[in-house]
Protein backbone atom coordinates (compact mmCIF):
# COMPACT_ATOMS: atom_id res chain seq x y z
CA UNK A 1 0.00 0.00 0.00
CA UNK A 2 2.58 2.55 -0.08
CA UNK A 3 3.56 2.41 -3.49
CA UNK A 4 0.17 4.00 -4.49
CA UNK A 5 0.09 4.56 -8.52
CA UNK A 6 -2.12 7.51 -10.23
CA UNK A 7 -5.38 6.73 -11.08
CA UNK A 8 -5.68 7.23 -14.76
CA UNK A 9 -8.29 5.00 -15.59
CA UNK A 10 -12.12 3.92 -15.01
CA UNK A 11 -10.51 0.40 -14.63
CA UNK A 12 -7.59 1.48 -12.61
CA UNK A 13 -9.80 3.39 -10.27
CA UNK A 14 -12.15 -0.22 -10.17
CA UNK A 15 -8.91 -2.24 -8.71
CA UNK A 16 -7.02 0.41 -6.77
CA UNK A 17 -6.41 -1.43 -3.54
CA UNK A 18 -7.93 1.50 -1.33
CA UNK A 19 -11.06 2.05 -3.64
CA UNK A 20 -11.61 -1.90 -3.57
CA UNK A 21 -11.19 -2.00 0.22
CA UNK A 22 -13.45 0.86 0.69
CA UNK A 23 -15.72 -0.25 -1.04
CA UNK A 24 -16.21 -3.34 0.67
CA UNK A 25 -16.51 -1.81 4.07
CA UNK A 26 -19.16 -0.16 2.48
CA UNK A 27 -20.59 -3.19 1.01
CA UNK A 28 -20.29 -5.07 4.31
CA UNK A 29 -21.72 -2.30 6.11
CA UNK A 30 -24.82 -2.28 4.38
CA UNK A 31 -25.51 -5.54 4.00
CA UNK A 32 -25.07 -6.33 7.60
CA UNK A 33 -27.31 -3.21 8.15
CA UNK A 34 -29.66 -5.05 5.91
CA UNK A 35 -29.71 -7.87 8.05
CA UNK A 36 -29.49 -6.63 11.31
CA UNK A 37 -32.11 -4.16 10.97
CA UNK A 38 -34.82 -6.80 9.02
CA UNK A 39 -34.02 -8.72 12.17
CA UNK A 40 -35.31 -6.17 14.22
CA UNK A 41 -37.99 -4.99 12.82
CA UNK A 42 -39.65 -8.66 12.30
CA UNK A 43 -39.76 -9.40 15.58
CA UNK A 44 -39.46 -5.41 17.62
CA UNK A 45 -41.77 -3.68 14.73
CA UNK A 46 -39.22 -1.00 14.96
CA UNK A 47 -36.72 0.32 12.08
CA UNK A 48 -33.20 0.34 13.02
CA UNK A 49 -32.98 3.97 13.16
CA UNK A 50 -35.63 3.51 15.63
CA UNK A 51 -33.55 1.04 17.41
CA UNK A 52 -30.53 3.15 18.01
CA UNK A 53 -32.70 6.43 19.33
CA UNK A 54 -33.79 3.93 21.82
CA UNK A 55 -30.07 3.47 22.72
CA UNK A 56 -29.20 6.62 22.54
CA UNK A 57 -31.60 7.65 25.05
CA UNK A 58 -30.56 4.70 27.26
CA UNK A 59 -27.42 6.13 27.31
CA UNK A 60 -28.34 9.57 28.33
CA UNK A 61 -30.99 8.59 31.13
CA UNK A 62 -33.03 10.85 32.84
CA UNK A 63 -34.49 13.65 32.16
CA UNK A 64 -33.65 13.25 28.22
CA UNK A 65 -32.31 14.65 24.93
CA UNK A 66 -33.44 17.48 22.78
CA UNK A 67 -34.44 16.93 19.63
CA UNK A 68 -31.63 18.98 18.24
CA UNK A 69 -29.15 16.47 20.07
CA UNK A 70 -30.85 13.20 18.51
CA UNK A 71 -30.54 14.60 14.89
CA UNK A 72 -27.18 15.71 15.41
CA UNK A 73 -26.45 12.04 16.49
CA UNK A 74 -28.42 10.37 13.93
CA UNK A 75 -27.11 12.89 11.41
CA UNK A 76 -31.08 13.98 11.09
CA UNK A 77 -32.60 17.15 10.12
CA UNK A 78 -35.04 18.99 12.04
CA UNK A 79 -37.85 17.41 9.84
CA UNK A 80 -36.61 13.90 10.12
CA UNK A 81 -36.22 13.88 13.63
CA UNK A 82 -39.45 15.47 14.17
CA UNK A 83 -41.33 13.14 11.94
CA UNK A 84 -39.12 9.74 13.19
CA UNK A 85 -39.93 10.71 17.08
CA UNK A 86 -43.67 11.70 16.00
CA UNK A 87 -43.63 7.55 14.46
CA UNK A 88 -42.10 6.56 18.26
CA UNK A 89 -44.48 8.55 20.41
CA UNK A 90 -47.39 7.32 19.08
CA UNK A 91 -45.43 3.60 19.36
CA UNK A 92 -45.75 4.01 22.98
CA UNK A 93 -41.43 4.44 23.34
CA UNK A 94 -40.62 7.77 23.76
CA UNK A 95 -42.41 10.50 25.20
CA UNK A 96 -41.97 13.92 25.19
CA UNK A 97 -41.32 16.47 28.51
CA UNK A 98 -40.67 19.97 29.58
CA UNK A 99 -37.21 20.93 29.65
CA UNK A 100 -36.17 21.62 33.52
CA UNK A 101 -33.26 24.26 32.05
CA UNK A 102 -35.34 25.65 29.01
CA UNK A 103 -38.60 26.60 30.41
CA UNK A 104 -39.55 26.66 25.98
CA UNK A 105 -37.78 23.56 25.69
CA UNK A 106 -38.91 19.94 25.21
CA UNK A 107 -37.14 16.83 26.09
CA UNK A 108 -37.69 13.28 24.64
CA UNK A 109 -37.01 10.46 27.04
CA UNK A 110 -37.88 6.49 26.81
CA UNK A 111 -41.14 5.57 27.89
CA UNK A 112 -41.28 1.87 30.38
CA UNK A 113 -42.16 0.16 27.23
CA UNK A 114 -39.23 1.78 25.28
CA UNK A 115 -36.86 0.59 28.23
CA UNK A 116 -37.99 -2.42 27.67
CA UNK A 117 -38.25 -2.91 23.90
CA UNK A 118 -34.65 -1.20 24.09
CA UNK A 119 -34.00 -4.71 26.48
CA UNK A 120 -35.48 -7.20 24.40
CA UNK A 121 -34.13 -5.81 20.92
CA UNK A 122 -30.70 -5.61 22.21
CA UNK A 123 -30.68 -9.24 23.31
CA UNK A 124 -31.40 -10.10 20.49
CA UNK A 125 -29.19 -7.90 18.87
CA UNK A 126 -26.31 -8.94 20.02
CA UNK A 127 -26.69 -12.28 19.14
CA UNK A 128 -27.13 -11.82 15.67
CA UNK A 129 -24.15 -9.39 15.64
CA UNK A 130 -21.76 -12.30 17.10
CA UNK A 131 -23.40 -14.69 14.40
CA UNK A 132 -23.19 -12.23 11.72
CA UNK A 133 -20.22 -9.89 12.51
CA UNK A 134 -17.97 -11.52 14.72
CA UNK A 135 -18.07 -14.91 13.70
CA UNK A 136 -17.13 -15.01 10.38
CA UNK A 137 -13.53 -13.34 11.97
CA UNK A 138 -10.62 -15.16 13.06
CA UNK A 139 -10.78 -15.32 17.14
CA UNK A 140 -7.57 -13.95 17.40
CA UNK A 141 -8.35 -10.46 14.95
CA UNK A 142 -11.44 -10.01 16.66
CA UNK A 143 -10.43 -7.63 19.79
CA UNK A 144 -8.15 -5.91 17.29
CA UNK A 145 -11.07 -5.35 14.73
CA UNK A 146 -13.36 -3.46 17.80
CA UNK A 147 -10.41 -1.63 18.52
CA UNK A 148 -9.89 -0.20 14.76
CA UNK A 149 -13.70 0.39 13.99
CA UNK A 150 -13.92 2.36 17.12
CA UNK A 151 -10.86 4.43 15.87
CA UNK A 152 -11.91 4.88 12.71
CA UNK A 153 -15.26 5.79 13.98
CA UNK A 154 -13.71 8.83 16.15
CA UNK A 155 -11.78 9.87 13.63
CA UNK A 156 -14.56 10.19 11.19
CA UNK A 157 -16.96 11.87 13.95
CA UNK A 158 -14.07 14.29 14.02
CA UNK A 159 -14.31 15.30 10.53
CA UNK A 160 -17.42 16.34 10.63
CA UNK A 161 -18.38 19.45 10.68
CA UNK A 162 -20.62 20.77 13.38
CA UNK A 163 -24.17 20.63 13.21
CA UNK A 164 -26.41 23.12 14.61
Amino acid sequence: MDERAEITTAKGAASDELVVAFGRLLGAAGRLGHILGRAIEEEFGISHVMYEVLLILGRAGEPGLSMGVIGREQILTTGGVTRLIDRMEAAGLVERTEDPGDRRGRLVRLTPHGEDVAVRASRVHRLNIERYFLDPLPVEHRAQFLADLRILGHAARSSLPQLR
